[in-house]
C-alpha cells in the first residue's frame, strides 16, 4: 500500500463568486481521485447564493477556505497561493469536473522544474494537444489542465491588470524561463466549462500581446504573429479601403 506521505501534496485551487449549482459536483470529482494527497483551498469572493453554505459541509475535506472580497478571478488565486502547503499546484474552475485521468498525471510528477500539462475536454472534444512555442503564444494551455511546481509561485504571481488572461501571462513568463520545463502528457484530466469568465475577451492582453509574444517567446513567433494579424485585419476591410 502507498504511503500518502511518501507522494508529493497537491494543492488544488478553486476560486469562486455564486457557484452554489456547480461546486459540489467539483469538489465530489476531486474527492473521487484515486491519487491521495491532494489538498483544496478556496477563495470565496462573498456568495450570496448558497456557496457558503456548501463550503461548511464540506469544512471537514477542505485544507481552508475564506469567504472575502477580492480584486477578482486572479487576486484570489494569488491569495490562495499564500496558503497552500503542498508541492505542486493545480487550479479548478468551480464549474469543472476532474476525471480520473487526473490521478494518472499526479503520479507522474517528478522533477520540480517542469510544469506538467495534458489535456481537458470543451465542448465534448479533446483540447488541445501539445504546443509549439508560437501556438502556445497566440494561445496558453488551458490552466485546467497544467500541474505547476510550487516554486513558480514563489518567482511568479498573476499580474492583475490582466483581469481575464493573467494565466496566459504567467505562462508566457514560464516558457522563457530557462530554469523551467514544459512537458506534456497524452491524457483528457478535466472537463473545462468555456461558458465562464474566460469565454470574454480582455482587451488590455489583446492590446499587449505583441509585446508580450516579443518578450517572453522571441522575434520569430512575434513576427508570425504580427503577419497574421495584418492579413486577418485586411481580409474584413472592404477592398474599396485597401
Amino acid at each position: 500500500m502507498t504511503d500518502n506521505k511518501a507522494l508529493p501534496k497537491i494543492s488544488v485551487i478553486i476560486v469562486t463568486l455564486n457557484v452554489a449549482d456547480t461546486l459540489q459536483a467539483c469538489l465530489d470529482s476531486i474527492y473521487a481521485q484515486q491519487y491521495p494527497n491532494i489538498e483544496i483551498v478556496v477563495m470565496d469572493a462573498v456568495s450570496t447564493d448558497g456557496t457558503v453554505d456548501i463550503l461548511k459541509a464540506n469544512d471537514d475535506k477542505i485544507a481552508l477556505w475564506r469567504s472575502e472580497k477580492d480584486g477578482g478571478i486572479y487576486d484570489a488565486m494569488n491569495k490562495a497561493l499564500d496558503y497552500i502547503t503542498g508541492e505542486w499546484v493545480y487550479f479548478l474552475g468551480a464549474d469543472d469536473v476532474l476525471f480520473a485521468d487526473y490521478s494518472k498525471l499526479a503520479y507522474q510528477l517528478a522533477d520540480a522544474n517542469t510544469i506538467y500539462y495534458a489535456n481537458v475536454l470543451l465542448r465534448n472534444k479533446k483540447y488541445r494537444g501539445k504546443v509549439t512555442s508560437y501556438q502556445h503564444a497566440k494561445g496558453t494551455i488551458c490552466h485546467q489542465a497544467m500541474i505547476y511546481p510550487k516554486h513558480v509561485f514563489d518567482k511568479y504571481r498573476f499580474n492583475t491588470k490582466y483581469r481575464l488572461s493573467a494565466d496566459h501571462v504567467l505562462n508566457m513568463q514560464c516558457w522563457k524561463d530557462k530554469t523551467l520545463n514544459f512537458y506534456y502528457v497524452d491524457l483528457v484530466i478535466a472537463n473545462f466549462n468555456h461558458t465562464g469568465a474566460s469565454s470574454k475577451p480582455d482587451k488590455v492582453f489583446i492590446a499587449d500581446q505583441p509585446a508580450l509574444i516579443r518578450e517572453n517567446h522571441g522575434f520569430i513567433p512575434w513576427l508570425r504573429f504580427v503577419i497574421r494579424q495584418y492579413r486577418n485585419r485586411k481580409k474584413v476591410i472592404p477592398e474599396s479601403y485597401n
